[in-house]
C-alpha cells in the first residue's frame, strides 16, 4: 500500500511537471532561464507578444510545477530554473528508454535464433 502511495505520488508530480512543460510559452521561459541564468518577469516577457500579466501567470503555472523560483528583491521578481525538477523527467525518458533497449535486445535475440535455425535447415537441405 505504501510503495503504490508512492508512486502515485511521483507519478501526479511527474503529470504535473509535463503539463507545465507542455506548452510552447512556458518551455521557452524554461530555455531562456537555462540559457541566461535567473531573470527578472519583465525581462522575460520583453521575449513574447504577451502582457506582463499574461507571462507572469505562466510563471505561476511553473512554479507550481516547482520547475522555477521565484525571488524578490525589493519590486523586483526574479526567476530561476531548478534543473533538479527536470532531472524526474530525464529519469522518466531513462526508464522508457531502457524498456525499449529490453525489448529490442529480446527482439535481437529471436531474430539471431531464426537464422541460426535458418542457416542450420539450409544445410539439411544438401
Amino acid at each position: 500500500m505504501l510503495f503504490t502511495h508512492m508512486v502515485e505520488r511521483e507519478s501526479d508530480r511527474l503529470s504535473a511537471i509535463l503539463k507545465a512543460a507542455s506548452d510552447p510559452t512556458r518551455r521557452a521561459i524554461l530555455t531562456l532561464l537555462a540559457q541566461h541564468g535567473d531573470q527578472r518577469v519583465t525581462d522575460l516577457a520583453q521575449h513574447f507578444a504577451l502582457s506582463l500579466n499574461a507571462v507572469s501567470k505562466h510563471i505561476k503555472v511553473l512554479e507550481a510545477a516547482e520547475l522555477v523560483t521565484r525571488r524578490t528583491e525589493w519590486r523586483e521578481h526574479r526567476i530561476a530554473l531548478r534543473p533538479e525538477t527536470l532531472d524526474e523527467i530525464d529519469r522518466w525518458f531513462r526508464d522508457l528508454r531502457s524498456i525499449w533497449e529490453m525489448r529490442l535486445e529480446a527482439l535481437e535475440a529471436a531474430l539471431m535464433e531464426d537464422i541460426d535455425t535458418g542457416e542450420k535447415d539450409d544445410r539439411n537441405d544438401d
